[in-house]
């Protein structure tokens, strides 16, 4: 036999060997899921579900605003909405509007809540801070700061946080036997169920609405002076809990 023939024949046993691989690769069983645990693998690796979610609607509390609505989700998790209304803007601004979203942490995985704000038709290319307060209105009680909206051209802007939400306080430890009610019962400090938003200067505040004599407010952490910040710009103008 040639040369030649006996290369042509270990080339086609090669080529038939590579196809049979192929062919057995392509057959091969998928591995198994574990059926006592759906969407995990017997090797204890995560999956997709592999079945749906079952939802449910959960009561938040007895005592939120008519304005809070509770959005169906996967147990454990709380998913709620409400809006923003126009504050200081609302003259110039009427249109203006936030809707925020808080989802409740998994505390098996993460002790934080996450927040969203959805922002529309507000004053374009402004700085807002956005903080939780005691109260929604003056004189606004115990306040923490959340974080910042910065508005595009067009007035609208989205930002999320990260933090303690639901469970928001503040706490005096010089009386710290204080409690107060939340949607739970009674729990520590003062608490925190009103959410608002300020211009983060005065300057800029006077700017958009045109008043040169517009005061300064502390919901903001800078400079010159205790009084940087500018007037309420949005709240949620409840009198009762929103979270």
């Amino acid at each position: 036999m040639s040369v030649k023939r006996v290369f042509k024949a270990q080339w086609l046993l090669a080529t038939v060997m590579l196809l049979g691989l192929l062919v057995s690769a392509c057959t091969s069983t998928p591995p198994t899921t574990n059926s006592g645990t759906p969407g995990t693998t017997t090797g204890g690796g995560p999956a997709f579900p592999t079945t749906q979610l079952a939802l449910r609607t959960p009561s938040f509390g007895q005592q939120e605003a008519s304005t809070v609505k509770v959005l169906a989700s996967a147990d454990p998790t709380l998913i709620l909405q409400f809006s923003l209304v126009p504050a200081s803007i609302k003259q110039l601004f009427p249109n203006a509007t936030a809707l925020v979203t808080v989802i409740e942490g998994n505390a098996a995985v993460s002790d934080f809540d996450t927040v969203i704000v959805d922002a529309q038709h507000m004053p374009p290319n402004q700085k807002f801070t956005v903080f939780f307060v005691e109260l929604s209105a003056k004189p606004f009680g115990h306040a923490e700061y959340v974080g910042d909206v910065i508005t595009r051209g067009d007035g609208s802007a989205e930002s999320v946080f990260h933090l303690i939400t639901l469970g928001a306080f503040a706490a005096d430890n010089r009386a710290p036997t204080v409690t107060s009610t939340d949607q739970t019962g009674d729990a520590s400090g003062v608490q925190l169920e009103h959410v608002g938003m300020w211009f983060d200067g005065v300057k800029a505040a006077r700017q958009v609405l045109n008043n040169p004599n517009i005061p300064g407010t502390p919901f903001d952490g800078g400079a010159p002076g205790p009084l940087h910040a500018g007037p309420q710009a949005m709240t949620d103008g409840q009198t009762q809990p929103v979270i």
